[in-house]
């Protein structure tokens, strides 16, 4: 995760910042076509994974808003993905919710450049 918070997210800080870092925590801003974007964000909390998840009132987040998201938490050296998980293991709590997650352990594995 980055070093610093973005202006963006320090505006949008919803409550105290956390004791987890400074970029974990609640957020809520405005994304890149207008929608306002609910954040939640655990860091690195020694499972060995970061984690933010972004949601909004009425539909689920774009590419642009998730690529929004990824850029104002991440690094752009750093690789962050979506999970589709077999149905058997699919949990939804929250209907216009996605997630980002990095792993902090080992590299992750990325298919050829050609394939992305």
């Amino acid at each position: 995760m980055r070093d610093t918070v973005h202006e963006k997210l320090r505006a949008g800080r919803i409550g105290a910042d956390s004791e987890c870092g400074p970029l974990c925590g609640a957020f809520e801003i405005t994304g890149p076509v207008g929608a306002n974007l609910r954040i939640i964000s655990s860091g690195e909390d020694g499972s060995g994974w970061e984690h933010v998840s972004v949601s909004t009132d009425n539909r689920t987040p774009n590419w642009r808003e998730m690529a929004m998201v990824k850029d104002l938490f991440w690094k752009d050296d750093e690789c962050v993905v979506q999970y589709h998980p077999p149905k058997t293991l699919h949990v939804n709590i929250h209907p216009f919710c996605l997630h980002l997650w990095r792993c902090v352990d080992q590299p992750f594995p990325m298919p050829p450049i050609f394939m992305v």
